[in-house]
């Protein structure tokens, strides 16, 4: 008895994961959609007025939803036959109103097109509906999970925006983060890949697991060599990226920036209240084999804040990088008082609402 319902109830969670997947059969689907056709031409026939012969794309829509093309095909034929069952019923449609119509064949018939396109698709790609959005869902949790920066010691703070183009859900710009050096030392890396939004976001997504498993495995300075060489390999149309590579000693606060064609790095002296650039030199990620990514230091001291950021905050078509660097931090220059606290998405906000670009900034505050 043990070993029966061993096997029932194996078999019973592989057809669950087969139905998910999408590999499963669709026969219950199918068969309720099939009783629901007769349905509505019943109540079609018995009070046009209240259930139209167009009730018929009902079914027809959940059908390109849920079924493969090989059955909604029986789902259509099951319809055409109701079609013709209700307009033999209710007579010609020059009669009266609650009539089976042309306008009423060609809007089944346009519905039941664009189903079976999105059926196709669907088949095509291998990711059934019903598990498609949880899919897509569970992709930008993981990018939202990865981009999180690790707890940091007393004295410390961060702030950390992501805004993503056209306010979609996924962007070209992420950070990976870890403490290394038995958690003394913090590695950020934010990173701009080309493209936008959605365009992006496979690259995104790949590029960040990658960076994520080479960051803290390797030493600083060998880590964009490592990510150049990962670009190079993909042989994407347009596999280029920006990266910027902070490597911070939380102990003295000294650092270093190794930049791969990304904007400078914003750094404030709290005794003179003036915001310094620190740019390192570097090619862009993706170009050229054997590229060299020199650093530049500096040391964060008590008050001082480091911030980074991605190109989209700073340039556009009508803005030069120079003068979005000084509106940014002229904005930035307003939330000294409060310790940056809750400041990185209000810049955004303040400084890039309308841009039609992925945009990202990072701050990093010594108390």
């Amino acid at each position: 008895m043990r070993k029966t319902l061993h096997r029932a109830r194996i078999g019973l969670r592989r057809a669950g994961v087969d139905y998910f997947r999408g590999d499963g059969s669709d026969w219950i689907v199918l068969a309720a959609l099939l009783l629901t056709v007769p349905a509505i031409a019943i109540l079609t026939v018995s009070t046009p007025v209240w259930c139209p012969p167009a009730a018929l794309v009902l079914p027809i829509v959940v059908g390109g939803l849920l079924l493969r093309p090989s059955s909604l095909l029986l789902l259509y034929a099951a319809s055409a036959t109701a079609l013709i069952v209700e307009s033999a019923l209710l007579g010609p449609y020059t009669r009266g109103p609650g009539r089976v119509t042309p306008g009423t064949i060609l809007v089944v018939a346009a519905v039941g097109f664009a189903g079976l396109v999105i059926a196709q698709f669907r088949s095509r790609v291998g990711v059934p509906w019903r598990r498609g959005g949880t899919m897509l869902f569970d992709l930008r949790e993981r990018i939202r999970v990865q981009s999180k920066l690790p707890r940091l010691p007393k004295g410390w703070h961060h702030e950390m925006a992501l805004r993503p183009a056209g306010g979609q859900s996924f962007s070209g710009d992420f950070v990976v983060a870890a403490r290394t050096n038995g958690g003394r030392t913090l590695e950020v890396v934010l990173t701009d890949v080309s493209g936008k939004g959605m365009d992006a976001a496979s690259r995104s997504l790949l590029l960040s697991g990658a960076f994520g498993g080479l960051l803290g495995s390797l030493p600083p300075h060998n880590f964009l060599p490592a990510a150049n060489g990962y670009l190079l390999r993909q042989d994407w149309d347009e596999g280029f990226a920006t990266s910027i590579h902070l490597v911070l000693d939380l102990d003295s606060g000294d650092y270093e920036l190794l930049s791969a064609g990304h904007p400078p790095g914003l750094q404030l002296i709290a005794g003179t209240g003036r915001w310094e650039e620190k740019g390192a030199e570097g090619p862009l990620l993706g170009v050229y084999d054997g590229a060299q990514f020199d650093s530049v230091k500096g040391t964060l001291r008590p008050g001082d804040v480091l911030m980074l950021f991605t190109d989209g905050l700073v340039e556009s078509a009508d803005r030069e990088l120079a003068e979005g660097i000084d509106r940014l931090t002229g904005e930035a220059d307003r939330y000294i008082t409060s310790s940056f606290r809750g400041a990185a998405w209000h810049l955004i906000e303040a400084v890039a609402k309308d841009v039609n670009d992925d945009r990202a900034l990072l701050l990093l505050c010594r108390d």
